[in-house]
This record gives C-alpha cells, sequence and structure tokens, in this order.
C-alpha cells in the first residue's frame, strides 16, 4: 500500500503510517505534479491547502482513502469521492480540548486587553490606564453550536460561574442539561441576552454570514465576539462598522473568510486579537491528529469500517465492535443471491428483528448492498459507494426494526425482489457470534456461511445423498459438514455442502446428472 502526505502532520502518524504502508511526505507538492503521480496511490494525507476535487480524484485510479488531519472537509470534494467509492476520513475529537482551550485564552485576552497592554509595555512605556478590562464572573456567555468544542467550552466556563445559554437547533435536550446550559430556543433570544457570543458551528451553507447586519444590532451594546470555529460565519464588513461604532467592544479571531490574509481590515482595530488559525495548534493536539488520521487511513485500506468516515456512516468504538460480526454476515447473506438467482433486481427490503433492532443499522445494510453488488458490478464496490451504485441501478432500498421478541435473540431477514417474485434469506449469530444462515428462500436451515459451499436442490427421496457422497469422494472433494432441510415429506428438499476448496466443472456436472436433482450452485463466499 502507498500512501502520500502533502501537508505536515505529527510525525509520530508518519511512523505509524510506515508500519504498514509505504509513505511518502511530498510537502507543498506543486498541483500539476500531484495530478501526475496521484494514480500511484492508495491513499492521501492532507489538511486544508491540498484541493481533492473531481479532477484529483478522476486521476487517482487506485486510491481508496483521503485522510483530512483536522476536523473540516471544505478542501475534499465529498459527492466526487463517494461516487469514486473512496472513504473520506477526519479527526474530529483530537484537536477539540486544544480549540476549547484557545477560545478561552483568546476570551480572555480580550476581555482584559492583554495584547494591547503587552505591546504597550514592551515599547518602554508604563500606564494601566487604558487597559481596564471586564471579568468573565457573573457575564452570560452564549455558545453558538453545542457540539464537541462548545460543551467543552461551555464546562470550562462554568468554573467563571458564568451563566452559560447555547443555541444549537441539532443538540437533544438532554444534553443541554448534562452540560449545564439553558437552551436557547431561537438565535435570537441567544442575542439579546449575552454579553459575550462564542461560535462553535461548522462552515456550512446554513452558517456561512449566520452573523450579519440584523444579527449584530439584536445582540446588546458592548457585547464580545470570539470565532474559533470556520471564518466567514461572522460577516467580516459589518464586524468591522460594529467595532468602529463601540457595538461590539471587541473580536478575538482565530479564523478569517479568506486564509492567508495579512491585509485584513480587522488586524488595524486595537479593539481584536487576532491569531492565525492557532485552534489546533498544540504539540498534545498535532500528536493526536497524525496517529488518529494514521490509524484510520490504514484501517480503510485494509477494508475496515472506520470510526471517522465522513460519506459513510461512523460509529464509536464500542458500537462498532458489537457490529462487525453482523457487519460480516449481511456482507455474506449479500453475496449469496446472483450465485443463486440471475434474475435482475428492484427491491430490497431487510429487516433488522431483536436486539439488534436497537443499534445503528446503516452500516449492516451498506454491507449486505456491497457483497450483492459486488459479483455483478465492474466498478469497484465498497461502504462508502455501495448504497448509491443501487440507487444507479434502480435497486430500492428498505430497511425497517423489530425490537419485539422472535425465535431468535438477533434476525436480519433479507427479500429481494426480482420482478416476478422475490428471494428470502435471513441470518444470525449462534454461541460466539459466529454468523449462521438459518433461512433460505423459504427452506429453514443452519447454515455456516463457509469460504466453498454446494448448495443443491432435489427431491426428497432416499438416495440423493449417498449418490452426491460418493461424487464428492471420487473427485476428491473433502466434506467439512452438510445440512438437509426440506419443506414436506416427499416434495423438496435443499442441501448445504460445505467443502474445503473448489469443485470442478466436471464434478458439478456429475452431480446435476443424478436422478432427483434439480438445480446445482457452487457458492464461493
Amino acid at each position: 500500500m502507498k500512501v502520500i502526505v502533502t501537508e505536515r502532520i505529527a510525525e509520530a502518524g508518519i511512523e505509524r503510517l510506515k508500519e504498514k504502508a509505504e509513505v511518502d511526505v511530498r510537502l507543498k507538492i506543486e498541483r500539476d505534479e500531484l495530478l501526475a503521480i496521484i494514480k500511484d496511490y492508495h491513499g492521501i494525507v492532507v489538511r486544508s491547502a491540498t484541493k481533492v476535487d473531481a479532477q484529483l480524484l478522476a486521476a487517482a485510479k487506485n486510491l481508496k482513502v483521503v485522510g483530512r488531519a483536522g476536523n473540516g472537509i471544505d478542501n475534499i470534494d465529498l459527492d466526487a469521492a463517494t461516487a469514486a467509492g473512496v472513504v473520506v476520513v477526519n479527526t474530529p475529537e483530537s484537536n477539540s480540548v486544544s480549540a476549547a482551550e484557545h477560545t478561552i485564552g483568546l476570551m480572555l485576552a480580550s476581555c482584559r486587553n492583554t495584547c494591547s497592554a503587552n505591546r504597550h509595555i514592551k515599547s518602554g512605556k508604563w500606564d494601566r490606564s487604558p487597559f481596564k478590562g471586564n471579568e468573565l464572573h457573573g457575564k452570560t456567555v452564549g455558545i453558538i453550536g453545542l457540539g464537541r468544542i462548545g460543551g467543552l467550552v461551555a464546562t470550562r466556563l462554568l468554573a467563571f460561574n458564568m451563566r452559560v445559554i447555547a443555541y444549537d437547533p441539532y443538540i437533544p435536550d438532554e444534553r443541554f442539561k448534562i452540560l449545564g446550559a439553558q437552551k436557547a430556543e431561537k438565535l435570537e433570544d441567544l442575542l439579546a441576552e449575552a454579553d459575550i457570543i462564542t461560535v462553535h458551528t461548522p462552515r456550512t451553507e446554513e452558517t456561512m454570514g449566520m452573523l450579519g447586519e440584523r444579527e449584530i444590532a439584536l445582540m446588546k451594546d458592548g457585547v464580545r465576539l470570539v470565532n474559533c470555529a470556520r471564518g466567514g460565519i461572522i460577516q467580516e464588513k459589518v464586524l468591522c462598522s460594529a467595532l468602529e461604532s463601540g457595538k461590539v467592544a471587541s473580536a478575538a479571531l482565530d479564523v478569517f473568510e479568506q486564509e492567508p490574509c495579512p491585509d485584513n481590515p480587522l488586524f488595524a482595530f486595537e479593539n481584536t486579537v487576532v491569531t492565525p488559525h492557532l485552534g489546533a495548534d498544540t504539540f498534545e493536539a498535532q500528536n493526536k491528529v497524525g496517529i488518529n488520521i494514521a490509524e484510520q487511513v490504514l484501517d480503510a485500506l485494509e477494508g475496515k469500517l472506520v470510526t471517522n468516515a465522513v460519506n459513510m456512516p461512523s460509529l464509536p468504538d464500542k458500537d462498532m465492535d458489537y457490529l462487525k460480526p453482523y457487519m460480516l454476515l449481511a456482507e455474506k447473506l449479500g453475496r449469496l443471491y446472483y450465485q443463486l438467482e440471475k434474475r435482475p433486481i428492484n427491491r430490497v427490503e431487510i429487516k433488522y428483528r431483536g436486539g439488534i433492532a436497537e443499534h445503528k443499522t446503516g452500516p449492516l445494510t451498506l454491507a449486505y448492498l456491497k457483497g450483492l453488488l459486488e459479483p455483478v458490478v465492474k466498478d469497484r464496490v465498497n461502504y462508502v459507494n455501495a448504497k448509491l451504485l443501487a440507487k444507479s441501478r434502480s435497486i430500492d432500498v428498505l430497511e425497517s426494526l423489530d425490537s419485539s421478541a422472535s425465535e431468535y435473540t438477533d434476525l436480519i431477514e433479507v427479500k429481494v425482489g426480482n420482478g416476478n417474485g422475490a428471494f428470502t434469506m435471513a441470518g444470525t449469530l449462534f454461541g460466539m457470534r459466529e454468523p449462521r444462515i438459518v433461512e433460505l428462500n423459504g427452506y429453514k436451515i443452519d447454515m455456516e456461511p463457509a469460504p466453498y459451499m454446494l448448495l443443491v436442490r432435489n427431491e426428497d427421496k432416499p438416495g440423493v445423498i449417498g449418490c452426491i457422497g460418493t461424487i464428492m469422494g471420487v473427485g476428491k472433494i473433502n466434506i467439512a459438514t452438510m445440512r438437509v432441510s426440506r419443506n414436506s415429506r416427499g416434495g423438496k428438499a435443499l442441501m448445504v455442502i460445505n467443502v474445503d476448496g473448489v469443485v470442478p466443472k466436471d464434478v458439478l456436472d456429475m452431480v446435476k446428472k443424478v436422478d432427483g436433482i434439480t438445480d446445482v450452485n457452487f457458492i464461493k463466499l
């Protein structure tokens, strides 16, 4: 596996990558050169400068994963990556503490005029009268965005005996209670009450420019603003006017609409504290980011479901451990259909029953679709693009949950619609979480999904099993296990034979000639 790193990450991250991959560190590589060589790499690690757009992805014929060492993904074309089956991963939590601490540091510096006083005394003067500031104690802080970093800021500011109010329409009420923050039902309510406002939202169409002329007019006179999230959330021209008029007493900014921006008009104000996007720039955070992105890139290259994938369902480690054997089961169920049926599919219905229905089942559906489509789609199929490929083939995918008790503690039931009828299958886990197929197109069976299997449909009459055993012996095919199921005595039966290797065509032809055999399929899982 080959990985190219185009922007600086911690050396610990480079060393982790080198444990399993060949790594080329090409800092500040020119765009044309990157386009020319990207076809040779399976993974790329970037920060915010390298543009991973449709053009680059089209040239990256072997690319499997893009690792963004940091939180934002503004420089990555997610739609193009998803269509190409390329996993995009980032590190949203690795620098959360650093960003939260930097927010509070800028807030304190802004309220206490620290930077102005520093410049003053270093110039050889000694006069403290121009630098009288304000305490945080007893003030109301308004936090816009109560995600990871916003939550960390909230808990730390409570220690300053501040009143914390927060606005985030996408966060459940319970999180506000846990963090000790009063919920603002509307943004306007927060703007009117807060003495200090700090922003912690992602950069989206909804949040870009969300604090403009109307919003600043609603704020208290003398309000203080802090932004360590994303540039452009506060409209900079409007902020300049508000600083000039005194409506905004001070602004502390780590991010800007355009970066770098050495001539930004905001830098001319004495009542602004500015830093060059330092929120995540601590030794501890960069080590965590480097190691975390390396581990995720390696997991993606090895075909594992990663914890911080941006363009596919992400799961905490504890949920991932629980779901892994179910994902293996779901993918093997998917692999069965086109090896047993040739009719095109127009609909897939997946029902999760029992305890599994209480977990996030999205990754299981992706695993099933991956297994289903891999044998018949020439494009690369993985967890990222499986649902997109199903949609492109006009396959409707429906998912339902039923946590009520059934014959099995957990059960995955699948019904594949193929125009004239439907093909059904079901699977569960036995014993030490070992996958089992327990129903196949109407036949109840206890079937271990082994790498090599022979499925035989036959008339339920004496002698058939013995004949097949003899043929396997003549062909030197070792039988590991055999299971037989029938719907009614003397009707049709299904025989599932797990074997130790590939069954040659001449042996399959011999089986087909046995009296009473109606269908024979060799299955590779």
